[in-house]
């Protein structure tokens, strides 16, 4: 993995012992923690409570929608879901993945509805909202950026001591909450983009 020449300039300041301006710990002040991963058909949530060991589970789950629904019920009914999951969890942050540019125009499209569903509701409770790009995700988790979604599970699964392995949709929105929580906790060349 190769850094930036920016990245490079400010590790070598750090190693002569120049003062090297680094960005806060934002999750310092976030202790609840809600990853979201955005789908049509399958939006995944994740709410995390961090603590001083590990981080532990408070609630996980997919918002199904099947496929004879019309687009607009499942943009409502994401929206109506994600809402309740604030309301009962009280997060003060949300870290959603950040846009997937495929081949197919209109599933990206599509995609970005189901994205902004779930923002429109997250920016209404005022909450802190992160993107992390998916392949970041997976290099905070497994420590591959290729890495299949099953490794992605299991090691979400083994992060938070689960009984059983969450379906995909879930894992990967805790993987996004996760791999925020890892950022944050230690020094990092790039922030993550904020929105």
């Amino acid at each position: 993995m190769g850094i930036s020449a920016k990245q490079f300039k400010k590790l070598q300041a750090r190693v002569r012992g120049k003062k090297c301006i680094t960005k806060p710990d934002i999750t310092s002040d976030h202790s609840i923690l809600l990853g979201v991963d955005p789908s049509l058909r399958g939006t995944g949530y994740g709410v995390i409570k961090l603590g001083k060991s590990t981080p532990h589970t408070l609630a996980q789950g997919t918002v199904k929608c099947p496929p004879k629904w019309e687009r607009s019920r499942c943009l409502a009914e994401i929206a109506s879901n994600i809402r309740e999951v604030v309301k009962k969890h009280q997060p003060t942050l949300c870290a959603i993945e950040g846009l997937f540019y495929g081949q197919n125009v209109k599933t990206a499209l599509t995609m970005g509805e189901a994205r902004g569903a779930a923002l429109a509701v997250i920016a209404e409770a005022g909450l802190d909202i992160f993107e992390i790009a998916p392949r970041k995700v997976k290099q905070a988790i497994t420590g591959h950026g290729n890495a299949q979604k099953l490794a992605v599970a299991k090691m979400v699964q083994q992060m938070l001591a689960l009984n059983d392995l969450p379906e995909p949709d879930a894992a990967d929105a805790l993987a996004i909450a996760l791999a925020h929580a890892q950022t944050h906790n230690r020094f990092a060349f790039e922030a993550q983009k904020k929105i």
